[in-house]
């Protein structure tokens, strides 16, 4: 089953047990994927629905962070349900460990040596680690790795 189906029937779901707070987020979600695929002209796969899924995250965790700041805890509240919906279509984040070891092989299998390979292996590591890992982390761990 892909991520796309796996989310419709969620909607369904959702329909019937009432649930509009989660309905809302799913079709949130629902309409992002389907701008992209029209904005784009292609069918999302997998991997294309989790970028969106954790584009729409971030925005959600900025919006929390503005909220709070301004003392809107209800509209603040809303948004982390939001997120806690998202998360669930997410895949398992790696340890830091695998991250580690996935950098390791993506620097020996380019040689990058310097900082000046930094984007050649951040473009190999990131079809690889999206949605499994935070890349502003994998981001500095590659740049210990070929600073040091």
């Amino acid at each position: 089953m892909t991520l796309k189906t796996r989310i419709t029937d969620d909607m369904k779901t959702a329909m019937k047990a009432r649930e509009t707070a989660r309905l809302a987020a799913i079709r949130l979600l629902l309409a992002a994927v389907r701008q992209k695929e029209i904005d784009e002209r292609v069918d999302l796969d997998d991997a294309g629905v989790v970028a969106v899924i954790e584009k729409l995250t971030k925005q959600r965790k900025d919006s929390v962070t503005q909220y709070e700041a301004a003392g809107r805890q209800e509209l603040a509240d809303a948004e982390k349900f939001e997120i806690t919906v998202l998360a669930t279509y997410l895949p398992e984040k790696m340890g830091s460990a695998e991250v580690a070891a996935a950098v390791q092989a993506a620097l020996a299998e380019t040689g990058a040596a310097g900082p000046a390979d930094m984007g050649r292996l951040m473009a190999i590591l990131k079809p690889r680690l999206a949605g499994k890992a935070d890349m502003a982390e994998v981001s500095k761990l590659v740049k210990a790795a070929l600073a040091g």
